[in-house]
């Protein structure tokens, strides 16, 4: 295709990572897989067990073909399907040169996970958390090699994303930190480069916008249509925070609001229909019901 070679002229300071592994490939997991894909990259995704991992193969697959058909892209998804692999085994990151851990915000899950891909990875290889929320920092005391860790933050859809958050700890290498921002730029995203801190930039401001539009309509203010609406025509933003919850997932806004609550204060304090939402299993899209009915 076209694209599958990257000229490193293009990327200050660092080669475009060729050999990428995802752990995770899930709707994130899959989207970043799919990211570095369709730019030439070789890359190999880990799953739990052999149902979920052709489940992320199909995942990864159908959103190339997407952006083939867009013409997003140049080539043909035989050639890109022959440079994805999808397996059960933690063996096959030893020789990527960059790894993305993909899990779910889960503090356990995570650093479980991130040491367990730190063990196979030569002493070169970089490893970045796609975590929205939990401590970089946290996260790189973890591991033997925090230098080389840092959290690179995609955005849901990935691919019609354009942004990528970098997040840096305090021991991240300034050469991974500028290799990241090249990587950022040959994706064909910004990067957004911020110090290490609760929820980041893009988590702490987008939670707390979401957070005020949930006690509106707790409080009967307005539909949660309306609130939306108000922003989408009022800011410029082109989605409303409630219907972006329901894209994220009102579990995961929740999970990200108690850890900001526990960090930063009460004024992250998940409102009572948000648990209440969960506890029903009121999800959003996922599920087919949030603050909307994505069922129609």
């Amino acid at each position: 295709m076209g694209n599958s070679v990257l000229p490193d002229s293009n990327l200050p300071g660092s080669k475009f990572p060729h050999s990428v592994g995802v752990l995770g490939g899930g709707r994130m997991g899959a989207g970043i897989a799919h990211a570095f894909l369709i730019k030439g990259a070789n890359v190999v995704v880990v799953e739990r067990d052999e149902a979920s991992a052709e489940a992320a193969r199909e995942r990864v697959e159908s959103a190339a073909a997407k952006s083939l058909e867009r013409g997003a892209v140049d080539g043909n998804l035989d050639e890109m399907a022959s440079r994805l692999a999808v397996t059960v085994d933690y063996d096959d990151f030893a020789d990527r040169q960059l790894v993305v851990e993909a899990v779910p915000e889960d503090w356990d899950l995570k650093v479980t996970a991130l040491r367990g891909i730190e063990e196979r990875l030569a002493d070169g290889a970089y490893l970045a958390s796609n975590t929205s929320s939990l401590s970089v920092n946290g996260l790189a005391r973890e591991l033997k090699r925090p230098q080389n860790f840092l959290g690179l933050h995609f955005f849901n859809p990935v691919p019609a994303s354009t942004l990528i958050e970098v997040v840096l700890g305090e021991q991240t290498s300034d050469a991974l930190a500028q290799a990241a921002r090249g990587w950022v730029e040959a994706l064909g995203k910004t990067a957004v480069v911020v110090n290490d801190a609760p929820g980041f930039a893009s988590s702490r401001l987008g939670v707390a916008i979401a957070l005020e539009a949930m006690r509106m309509v707790e409080e009967g203010v307005a539909t949660a249509e309306d609130i939306d609406n108000a922003m989408v025509l009022g800011y410029k933003h082109p989605t409303g925070p409630l219907r972006t919850t329901d894209i994220v997932g009102l579990d995961v806004r929740l999970g990200i609001a108690e850890y900001l609550q526990s960090t930063l204060g009460d004024r992250f304090a998940p409102p009572q229909i948000l648990r209440d939402k969960v506890a029903r299993g009121e999800l959003g899209r996922k599920s087919g019901k949030g603050f909307f009915d994505w069922t129609k």
